[in-house]
């Protein structure tokens, strides 16, 4: 019998227990995370995935050690973006040198940290629709399934077919931006609303008052993407926020699960970026800006509170 590829993936998280759980049938999976709970958790279980109201569970190798991942080919980062340069320094160690970090993370700016530390070729960029909840340490709920679109970039290539063959649906697209982008306005509008009324993503677009600021920041962020000389993958990024926040009603987003946890957020990476971007170019980011002031507000005050 052939042996499993390798794959490493950085993170103990909702997202990188998901795609654990998806890869672990068909590749030898290794966790790398610094999260205790996580970590030790994954160890004694494995990976529980719950999905379609069962619940199965996958084996993966965990370690908080890179030097215990040394020679890694292909990862997959799936941290938090407040976490990447840490990250990205574990890889740094433990990455072979014709290795591969393919970042499937949030937000802007994650791929330059990687390309930073990592340099440039061992450095490349995936977007994903796929949605998780994480239900408690190594335990995730699958929160939605959609494509995941990677960069033609020739070291991920041989891990294409691993990908499709764990239940991914995989694409290959000559130019991330405007899918970046795309989700990105998306996210600027369902994100930081349900972290702040601490609501299911549906709720929004029930209340017309979050209805309106949903729509208002993702088409900020449109408008930033256009100025930057982008088209983004859809006619409107108000409408497009809506329906994705119907399409995942019952989803709590991964920064309401870290407001819940009193876990930093994202938000410096989400809409923290867009304002930045947009007052660079000259492009009106009040809303963007509004959101990113209140939920650091709000992680501060958590943070007092505890």
């Amino acid at each position: 019998m052939a042996s499993r590829p390798p794959i490493l993936i950085a993170g103990s998280g909702a997202m990188a227990c998901l795609f654990a759980a998806r890869l672990a049938d068909q590749a030898d999976v290794t966790m790398l995370g610094t999260w205790p709970e996580g970590v030790a958790a994954l160890q004694h279980d494995g990976v529980r995935l719950e999905a379609g109201g069962m619940e199965t569970r996958h084996q993966v190798r965990v370690t908080s050690d890179p030097l215990h991942a040394r020679g890694a080919r292909f990862a997959l980062v799936l941290v938090k973006s407040w976490q990447t340069r840490r990250t990205a320094a574990m890889l740094a160690e433990c990455l072979a040198p014709e290795g591969t970090a393919l970042t499937l993370q949030n937000g802007l700016g994650n791929l330059e940290i990687l390309r930073e530390i990592l340099g440039p070729e061992r450095a490349a960029l995936g977007v994903t629709t796929m949605g998780a909840t994480l239900v408690g340490p190594g335990r995730v709920r699958l929160g939605g399934s959609g494509p995941t679109y990677i960069a033609q970039h020739p070291r991920v290539d041989p891990y294409l077919e691993i990908l499709r063959q764990g239940g991914l649906e995989v694409d290959v697209e000559e130019d991330l931006a405007s899918l970046q982008w795309g989700k990105l306005a998306v996210n600027a509008g369902i994100n930081p609303l349900t972290a702040l009324l601490r609501l299911p993503n549906g709720a929004l677009v029930e209340d017309d008052h979050a209805r309106r600021i949903l729509g208002d920041a993702a088409r900020e962020t449109e408008a930033v993407a256009k100025a930057i000389g982008l088209r983004l993958p859809y006619r409107d990024a108000a409408v497009q926020a809506e329906e994705v926040a119907r399409r995942t009603s019952a989803n709590r987003s991964s920064m309401l699960q870290d407001i819940l946890r009193g876990a930093p957020t994202e938000i410096d990476a989400i809409n923290g970026a867009v304002a930045d971007a947009g007052e660079r170019l000259r492009v009106p980011v009040a809303v963007n800006r509004t959101l990113w002031r209140l939920v650091r507000a709000a992680v501060a005050a958590g943070a007092g509170a505890r």
